[in-house]
């Protein structure tokens, strides 16, 4: 799977972990030189605190495009750092 935004593939993975139609990628798969950390932080009743990265790609930036949870609940231990896309962030094979 590629994640794809402004036309550069800014992650890239074979084992990809799909909950809820987004899929998340390993983090040692995203290509960090795009990622900023951001401040935003959203509760998920089921997978914990999610913390959110601004995508920044020739210039062009997409504020909270990117979301991980650094840490889960016990029923979401499968995506523990990993990192999903939205806003405009294309996945696709």
């Amino acid at each position: 799977m590629k994640a794809i935004w402004n036309g550069t593939v800014i992650a890239e993975s074979n084992d990809t972990v799909v909950i809820e139609g987004n899929h998340y990628f390993p983090a040692d798969t995203i290509k960090k030189e795009y990622f900023k950390p951001s401040d935003t932080h959203t509760v998920c009743p089921w997978k914990g605190t999610a913390s959110y990265y601004t995508v920044d790609v020739e210039g062009e930036t997409n504020k909270d495009a990117a979301w991980y949870y650094p840490e889960t609940s016990d029923l979401a231990k499968a995506i523990k750092g990993y990192v999903a896309f939205w806003k405009g962030v294309e996945v696709t094979k």
